[in-house]
């Protein structure tokens, strides 16, 4: 049984969800999740393959049922009030779901008809989402002939000839190449400025940083990180460090300079010049950049700023690792 209180954001709030589980045999493919997403917003789902992402979307989704936990979408119950939740959604899968033998222009006008409208009414969505998406030269030809980038955005039409309150975008842009992918994010954009709630999984973290209102960083089934995308930069660090001298000669002194003043790990890369530290106190580096004047250790460039969503997506998964394994260890 749903065990679920309204509450004063219901008004606010899209997704709902305390403490979902899903198994499959014995591995626990969700393992509690709690999720709160605003309505209008993009939330990313970000977490590598097998971290759980597209299988909480399909809970949410309502093709799987949870094992344990709860969720309401827009206030509906997924439990008990199945229909309602479907009449406000939509997903776009990892893999395009229309018929690749059928045109653009027929696959859009036959689910508009199947989504009640009449003949006529089909045929003027199909040609204003076909102008939308930039597909109208294509529109006459089978699907099968279209290439990634434009499958994908056939696809993100086929989802929306009934415009949802909330599209479930899994792993929208994998496989595009950047063209692609920027067309893609425009269209999110778009769909949400005019008022529709996104949930995207991503593997990609530029992605995720560009959309994303908020990110929940998913690991192993469980959720280990989420808020904005500075917040999560800063939890690990307030800044990034990053250092190219000018003599690649220099640079076992200068990791000395860093780390006696730093007092963090100093990491080098392929190329022999350039070292890279995360610092939690900014102020020092102007103190180490003193020091190399004084070591003669001629620079040729640095500069500091947060780290890269790369950067807290693998500190943070790190993190959880080592927790497991103590956790193991302890037991």
């Amino acid at each position: 049984m749903s065990m679920i209180r309204n509450s004063e954001s219901d008004a606010d709030t899209a997704i709902e969800a305390k403490g979902l589980v899903k198994v499959f045999g014995k591995h626990r493919a969700v393992d509690g999740i709690d999720l709160s997403i605003r309505k209008g917003s993009v939330y990313g789902f970000l977490g590598p393959n097998g971290a759980g992402k597209t299988t909480t979307i399909r809970m949410l989704a309502t093709l799987l049922q949870p094992d344990g936990g709860y969720a309401r979408i827009f206030g509906h119950d997924l439990a008990t009030e199945t229909a309602a939740v479907r009449s406000r959604i939509s997903l776009t899968g990892q893999y395009t779901s229309i018929d690749e033998d059928l045109t653009g222009y027929e696959n859009l006008v036959m689910i508009a008809r199947l989504m009640g409208y009449s003949r006529k009414q089909a045929k003027v969505r199909a040609d204003e989402l076909l102008s939308a998406f930039n597909l109208e030269d294509a529109a006459k030809r089978q699907v099968k002939s279209y290439s990634g980038g434009m499958r994908r955005r056939i696809d993100i039409a086929a989802s929306i000839v009934v415009t949802p309150d909330l599209l479930f975008l899994d792993e929208p842009t994998t496989g595009l190449d950047p063209r692609s992918r920027n067309q893609v994010w425009d269209i999110v954009r778009a769909l949400v400025s005019a008022g529709t709630t996104v949930l995207l999984t991503t593997q990609y973290l530029d992605e995720a940083d560009q959309l994303a209102d908020r990110i929940a960083v998913i690991n192993q089934g469980k959720i280990i990180a989420e808020g904005t995308s500075s917040e999560l930069k800063a939890s690990v660090g307030t800044g990034t460090l990053n250092v190219s001298l000018l003599d690649p000669e220099d640079r076992e002194r200068a990791v000395e300079v860093l780390t006696n003043i730093l007092k963090v790990p100093i990491k080098s890369s392929s190329d022999p010049a350039s070292l890279i530290a995360h610092v939690d106190a900014p102020s020092l580096v102007a103190e180490a950049l003193l020091e190399f004047g004084k070591e003669d250790i001629g620079i040729r460039a640095f500069s500091l700023g947060q780290p890269s969503l790369d950067e807290v997506f693998l500190t943070l998964t790190s993190q959880a690792v080592v927790k497991e394994q103590v956790g193991e260890e302890a037991g």
